[in-house]
């Protein structure tokens, strides 16, 4: 891989704090229309098979900037798995209740997420996907959080059409209603990694490892220390904030092949 294509340093570490990553691909518009248009006459979803049905969607995840992205966050060996899902937001359809996917067990390094395809553009009243940066190692059970509503830092994916979000696996996320009057898709695809790394899969530089802790630019941070040390998207407590640092330096050593 080229290693233009690969993330660097602040991206990673923005990814291990935030739990998502966004890619706007070289895709051909045509490439994007031609996919949404296919899904805007399917009258079933084929679930794991939405790829048969629709061929061109391999062609996202082989695109050199989402597989860089990758490559960066899960190794060179990463697999992408059988489980893909067709998400069809109707025009009129309500919100989707927060909730984290899979069973009450969370990874706490990373070592799986997804990746959420939009092939035409998303804007706010179409029931765009809402994620909440920060919570992917917080454990919540489903039932508990399908009583909350808005939590402050949530972010709305209104993103341009062709955009790929990568998204930690245990991120709280939900979506909005659909006041359109048109349909909303998403292609989520399922990505894992088969072995740790014995050194960055990104484009790291070893000096930024040795920045001093910068106690005055906190909200500003522009090395991976001191973004892991300071980001705080869910304005936790001091005592919060301290174990997520702990949970946020783990899983960079693990990235970094110092496990």
């Amino acid at each position: 891989m080229n290693k233009q294509f690969l993330l660097g340093d602040n991206e990673v570490a923005n990814f291990i704090v935030n739990g998502f990553h966004l890619i706007e691909p070289d895709l051909p518009d045509k490439l994007n229309e031609s996919i949404a248009s296919q899904l805007d006459i399917l009258d079933y979803n084929p679930g794991d098979g939405i790829t048969d049905v629709v061929p061109d969607l391999t062609k996202i995840i082989e695109n050199n900037y989402v597989r860089g992205a990758i490559i960066s966050l899960l190794g060179n060996e990463f697999e992408l798995q059988k489980h893909r899902h067709w998400h069809c937001k109707l025009p009129e359809s309500k919100h989707m209740n927060w909730h984290q996917d899979g069973i009450n067990n969370r990874d706490t390094i990373i070592t799986r997420f997804l990746a959420l395809y939009y092939p035409r553009e998303v804007t706010a009243d179409m029931g765009p996907t809402i994620i909440v940066p920060g919570t992917q190692f917080r454990n919540a059970p489903t039932d508990r959080m399908a009583h909350y509503a808005n939590i402050r830092g949530q972010i709305p994916l209104t993103v341009k059409a062709g955009t790929v979000a990568l998204t930690h696996y245990d991120l709280w996320h939900g979506t909005a209603a659909n006041t359109s009057n048109k349909k909303r898709h998403m292609i989520k695809f399922l990505l894992r990694r088969t072995k740790p790394n014995n050194k960055p899969s990104w484009n790291h530089n070893p000096k930024n490892i040795g920045k001093s802790t910068d106690w005055n630019s906190r909200a500003t941070a522009e090395d991976p220390h001191n973004i892991l040390s300071f980001s705080n998207p869910l304005h936790v407590s001091q005592t919060d904030h301290y174990k997520e640092r702990e949970i946020r330096q783990k899983n960079w050593n693990y990235l970094i092949g110092n496990f």
